[in-house]
């Protein structure tokens, strides 16, 4: 296949590991990868929880500072103990009704499709991530390496 024929790629970056930030890049890649694009998504700092076997099953939304919740939450209501557990029910509910695959079923659909999942060495080093703790088939690789994929990206997102 000649540089013309290359498929296009997208290269992403997730660093938060909440509930409603972990849906964006793997819906985007997943997207990608079924429009036949090489996917790559680099978790770092908290992102990692999304890719760690034991923490993607439980990812928790908070409403404390979180403007964009569905049902408004005043911030002194969202710091009231048991609101984040709340706040996550509400969203698991929604994403469910919407017949929205869970995280771990998403991830599983990334792996399916090809999508690479790189984990930020780095971060696994400061935060004392072990490569068993994460999902299996997930690369480690450092910024350097991951640059190295996204440097033949035609699309680059920081979500």
């Amino acid at each position: 296949m000649g540089d013309d024929q290359k498929p296009k790629r997208v290269a992403l970056v997730a660093s938060k590991g909440t509930l409603d930030m972990a849906y964006p890049p793997l819906m985007l890649a997943t997207t990608a990868a079924s429009m036949g694009w090489e996917a790559g998504i680099f978790f770092t700092f908290y992102g990692l929880d999304i890719i760690n076997k034991r923490k993607c099953r439980n990812l928790k939304v908070a409403p404390l500072g979180n403007p964009a919740m569905p049902v408004s939450v005043p911030n002194i209501i969202g710091a009231i103990p048991g609101m984040t557990g709340i706040a996550t029910w509400m969203m698991r509910r929604m994403m469910r009704k919407q017949n929205m695959p869970s995280i771990p079923e998403l991830l599983g659909i990334s792996q399916k499709l090809g999508v690479r999942l790189f984990g930020c060495s780095t971060t696994m080093g400061v935060m004392t991530v072990a490569d068993e703790d994460l999902l299996e088939g997930t690369e480690c690789a450092g910024a350097a390496g991951f640059l190295e994929f996204a440097s033949g990206a035609q699309v680059t997102l920081f979500v």
